[in-house]
């Protein structure tokens, strides 16, 4: 690791003509990626650490350009060095929507967020480099690693005769995802990956694994977040504004609120299954621990919406009976 700081070091002072004291870590994501922030005579900038051959800073890069082209806030990026995986990028602060947000100033926050999540949803694709769509194969591949990494190798717990139950509610889920209008999928579109900038506008990050996917996937990764927990009138409502925008975008056509509202909710527990298992599996494998307190928020509504479908009805009485009392054995309080 020291080896791989020299040469970052290195590469700023000799190809950026940055120069600056230290590298000051960053709070990271869910990924390889490292960040680091350093103070330079022109002001401060941040420094991407995004280590081939786990991260590929190529997509950040054209991924960037093209949001920023349709008009939304991302970082510039001022440097690159893809080969060994360095950026120099804006500095947008500290100031998080997770760091913001309170009940005075959410509802303002989250329509600024929601305008542009409209606007992101209209992006046409990036010309370098073909966006993915987030297919139902892929889905099913994240329903497996949830059986392996949360309910396997964490919670140690096996499927036996339910499995086939729970597979048949998984099925509906993807039949939902799949119905719905598939558009340009930020794919972590929550509070943690939003700045609060001056003149009322929001900074986008960490949209290098953009897919194209389901128009709800990122409006419930917002509303409900696995960071931050709001009242379900207040979510409701925030859906539905965005739902409006986006018939007016022409992104959603002659679908009604109650279609959409069961899109959403379905939807969540497909992102609220993957959480389980990414945030189990950074653990497990990674032994990164610090994500694991985030768990019983994801499991939480995954009990809150399960239980007002019949559909899904085995999907919550294993969760409720079977995976919540192993969560708390595991000493994670649900």
């Amino acid at each position: 690791m020291t080896e791989r700081k020299n040469a970052l070091e290195q590469w700023l002072r000799m190809n950026c003509g940055q120069e600056f004291v230290t590298l000051q870590p960053m709070p990271g994501d869910a990924s390889f990626r490292r960040y680091f922030r350093i103070h330079t005579k022109k002001g401060s900038f941040v420094v991407m650490d995004a280590e081939p051959p786990r991260e590929d800073c190529r997509s950040y890069i054209a991924i960037a350009n093209s949001l920023r082209h349709i008009g939304l806030h991302v970082p510039d990026i001022f440097y690159a060095e893809e080969e060994q995986g360095f950026l120099l990028i804006t500095d947008f602060g500290d100031v998080t929507y997770l760091k913001a947000l309170n009940n005075q100033n959410a509802d303002q926050l989250y329509t600024i967020a929601l305008h542009a999540l409209v606007t992101l949803q209209t992006c046409q694709g990036v010309a370098e480099k073909p966006i993915p769509f987030f297919t139902s194969h892929f889905m099913w591949q994240e329903w497996q690693w949830c059986k392996e990494w949360f309910l396997g190798k964490w919670l140690d717990l096996s499927l036996g005769k339910e499995e086939k139950h729970l597979d048949d509610c998984y099925a509906l889920i993807v039949e939902s995802a799949v119905s719905q209008p598939q558009v340009f999928m930020h794919r972590d579109f929550h509070s943690a990956n939003l700045m609060v900038l001056p003149h009322t506008q929001v900074g986008i990050l960490d949209f290098q694994d953009a897919l194209i996917g389901p128009v709800t996937y990122d409006v419930v990764s917002l509303l409900r977040d696995c960071y931050i927990e709001w009242p379900d009138d207040l979510v409701r409502e925030w859906v539905l504004e965005y739902w409006n925008q986006s018939c007016k975008a022409g992104i959603v056509q002659n679908v009604n609120q109650a279609v959409f509202l069961k899109w959403f909710d379905w939807m969540g527990i497909e992102r609220h299954l993957k959480v389980l298992f990414t945030f189990a599996r950074k653990h497990v494998r990674d032994g990164q621990s610090s994500y694991l307190k985030h768990i019983p928020q994801a499991l939480n509504y995954l009990l809150h919406v399960s239980a007002c479908y019949a559909e899904l009805a085995p999907l919550h009485r294993y969760f409720a009976h079977v995976v919540q009392p192993a969560l708390q054995e595991a000493k994670v309080e649900a």
